[in-house]
């Protein structure tokens, strides 16, 4: 193929997708409400699945519990709708040795799509029950005249109601043949270390492969090429913050480093002090530091913050610390303050409640250059907050804070070092391919581990057992949660909630997670204060009569909710009841009981920060998880709770059950763009990206060598907007 045809190809990528041969107005506008609005959009649209269709069988000679596939007739179509939100078409299929019966759930259409008399082929799993062999949600499609579909692996890709898979695969076949012949964006040399097929060729073989190996290899090159342009934006992205400034180079062994050790009521743990060290290191590099510092709860983050915050201080330079809520930003100069005043390092806190006269004192003594430390919220970001010499931002959980937000605090000094800490749990890998700009140092131990935790998961009407195990607590002295964030919500308006941000797919497998309608702080936000209000005064009058309960809502302002959780801390209130976040950090030891309603509803990762709120004392603590919910697969997620207390397993487990589109959790994420990558089983694949990217960008900064220029346009044309993930 000749230059300018190749080139033509290329291009074609980025065309609109009606360009595409029998891709009509009508279909057009079908493939937008799956996000497919280019040519490029339609030629990744990957097969969510395949479909083995030479593996045939007779519904008589098919076993139950293998998966096959069955050509016969329709004889009879019926439309159910068992629930509200719930529809299914269920099909008798006749082949002359038996009956088979089909259900398939959320197509609709079908019901006026198929008739009797047809003749189609389903595959997927054999069941048996209530007298018949059965599949559910199978892979469906009819079959023209006498022609029987075998022979070939058939790709499922995800569909619409005006587009069905079969339409599907037709529209992506025009797509490929638009852009045959593309230009290969990948250099030649990493092409050929790792053996991997041309980038047209992986197209090809992923929407049509003609065995499952070929398949196989055409995602591992997909899933290579993915994270590399990933990474190369996100170094490309920080080496672009730096361009033109000075960078600090901090003093790590000064005298006020050296005092906060001495100060320390405690001595750092191995994994502590190797965490220190990365950090110190790294604030002490001619270059602009960019760490994450990745903990589970209470395994030490804000201890080992403090020696960075202490090094800003040796220099002559100034920190600010940012906390994404003022109880947490308070509890922090509580906890730091005297080990500052101990180690001579001069601090304030700053946040929405300050008092016009104690802010102005405050910020006139930061723009002087006497405050070494800055705590605060928010309101760190007002203009009026300017440091005499910015040397150092820490960014206390990081995740809750927009890219732009770092960005104007981080814009407040010339090339000031970034700290940023997290308790959510991310694997290595994970943490790679979202933050590939920042060095890393985990903490994985519980220093404080004397207080053993347990958790128990319970079905809805086994509740009572969670309310007695905080009844026996209370008799002890000790504290309890109660966490119910969609009280006054049915099931309905939950759904609803969940499955908002999902695309309107066609396949059951898309439901997985469509249940979980909590994963991050914003979720939590929209609570029903009547019906929260009527809970607690259940709760007070009906199950904790001779003990004091109140209400944290969302909706309620800043300084009550400090004065609810100052209340709890100081055991004034014994039984908190919770319908927005508790926030990670919050520390009462006497508390260790917590109640988690509707936990099916939670990611993970949000239950295990909750549970981080119990169990910070001495005493033993107990978690107890109740569910609504009868799906086995939601139940065995939250058995995962019980079974491990580490953080980053319970990530990695999280992660491996998710769909590659879910992996980032079903929220909007930057990294989007990573439509084939699971982090856990790509592990490697993320690693070596990763590295080849670090090293291309050593080679060639700008990408700008002839054989680099093709990769450097993948680069712009995937993250157009440059707001794909960040850390910093």
């Amino acid at each position: 193929m000749s230059a300018p045809d190749r080139l033509a190809a290329t291009l074609a990528l980025d065309e609109p997708v009606d360009r595409v041969r029998l891709v009509s107005p009508a279909r057009a506008r079908a493939l937008a409400g799956l996000g497919i609005e280019t040519v490029r959009d339609l030629v990744t649209h990957f097969p969510r699945r395949y479909v083995d269709l030479s593996a045939k069988e007779t519904v008589a000679s098919a076993v139950i519990g293998g998966s096959c596939t069955i050509e016969g007739s329709v004889h009879e179509v019926k439309f159910k709708r068992p629930k509200p939100r719930l529809s299914l078409v269920e099909i008798a299929l006749v082949d002359g040795t038996g009956v088979l019966m089909v259900t398939c759930f959320r197509q609709p259409w079908l019901a006026d799509q198929l008739k009797p008399g047809m003749r189609i082929a389903v595959a997927g799993k054999l069941e048996f029950g209530y007298g018949f062999k059965r599949m559910t949600n199978p892979y469906l499609e009819a079959l023209d005249g006498e022609g029987a579909a075998e022979g070939m692996v058939v790709p499922v890709h995800p569909a619409c109601e005006k587009v069905s898979a079969a339409w599907m695969r037709r529209l992506v076949g025009n797509a490929l043949a638009a852009c045959a012949g593309l230009r290969d964006p990948l250099p030649l040399e990493l092409r050929a270390r790792y053996r991997l097929m041309s980038r047209g060729t992986a197209l090809s073989c992923i929407h049509f492969p003609q065995t499952m190996a070929e398949a196989s290899e055409a995602r591992r090159r997909l899933v290579y090429e993915e994270l590399l342009l990933l990474e190369l934006m996100l170094m490309r992205q920080a080496r672009e913050r730096e361009r033109g400034r000075e960078p600090v180079r901090h003093v790590v062994d000064g005298p006020r480093t050296a005092a906060l050790a001495r100060a320390l009521p405690f001595e750092l743990t191995d994994e502590q002090k190797h965490a220190k060290d990365d950090i110190l290191s790294a604030l002490a590099a001619p270059r602009a530091a960019n760490h994450l510092l990745l903990g589970d709860v209470g395994t030490g983050k804000t201890a080992v913050a403090a020696f960075a915050l202490a090094a800003a201080a040796d220099t002559g330079t100034q920190a600010l610390f940012m906390a994404p809520t003022e109880v947490l930003a308070r509890q922090h100069g509580e906890s730091l303050g005297p080990l500052f005043d101990a180690a001579g390092v001069r601090w304030g806190v700053l946040a929405g409640s300050t008092s016009d006269a104690e802010r102005r004192d405050v910020l006139a003594r930061l723009s002087a250059g006497e405050i070494d430390v800055l705590v605060g919220t928010h309101a760190l970001l007002e203009d009026d907050v300017a440091p005499r010499c910015l040397g150092l931002v820490v960014i206390d959980e990081q995740q809750r804070f927009g890219v732009d937000q770092r960005a104007r605090l981080l814009a407040k000094g010339e090339a000031p070092d970034a700290l940023y800490l997290t308790a959510t749990p991310i694997p290595r890998t994970l943490a790679l391919a979202l933050y590939g700009s920042l060095t890393l140092s985990y903490l994985t131990r519980r220093p404080h581990d004397a207080a053993r935790r347990t958790t128990k998961v319970h079905r809805k009407d086994d509740r009572g057992r969670a309310y007695d195990a905080a009844r026996a607590a209370l008799a002890r002295g000790e504290q309890a949660y109660v966490v119910c964030p969609l009280v006054g919500k049915d099931g309905g308006e939950r759904d609803a909630k969940a499955a908002g941000t999902r695309r309107r797919e066609v396949d059951e497998e898309a439901y997985e997670y469509a249940a979980i309608s909590i994963e991050g702080d914003a979720d939590l936000a929209d609570d029903d204060v009547a019906a929260a209000t009527k809970e607690a005064s259940y709760l007070q009058s009906h199950v904790f009569a001779d003990h004091r309960v109140e209400l944290l809502h969302g909706r309620m302002a800043s300084s009550e909710k400090q004065a609810v959780m100052d209340r709890f801390r100081r055991g004034e209130t014994q039984v908190l009841v919770a319908t927005t976040v508790i926030e990670v950090g919050v520390d009462v030891p006497n508390a260790t009981v917590m109640i988690v309603e509707d936990a099916d509803r939670f990611g993970l990762a949000q239950l295990h920060q909750l549970r981080g709120r119990v169990g910070r004392g001495e005493k033993p603590a107990e978690v107890h998880l109740v569910s609504a919910s009868k799906s086995e697969a939601a139940l065995a997620r939250l058995a995962a709770m019980e079974r491990t207390d580490d953080g980053f397993e319970l990530a990695s487990f999280d992660l491996s059950l998710r769909r590659e589109g879910d992996i980032l959790g079903n929220r909007q994420h930057g990294a989007s763009a990573l439509k084939l990558v699971n982090v856990v089983r790509d592990g490697k694949i993320v690693e070596a990206a990763h590295a080849d990217a670090l090293a291309l960008l050593e080679e060639d900064p700008e990408l700008d060598l002839p054989e680099h220029r093709a990769l450097a346009r993948e680069v712009r044309r995937a993250f157009p907007e440059d707001n794909a993930a960040q850390g910093g």
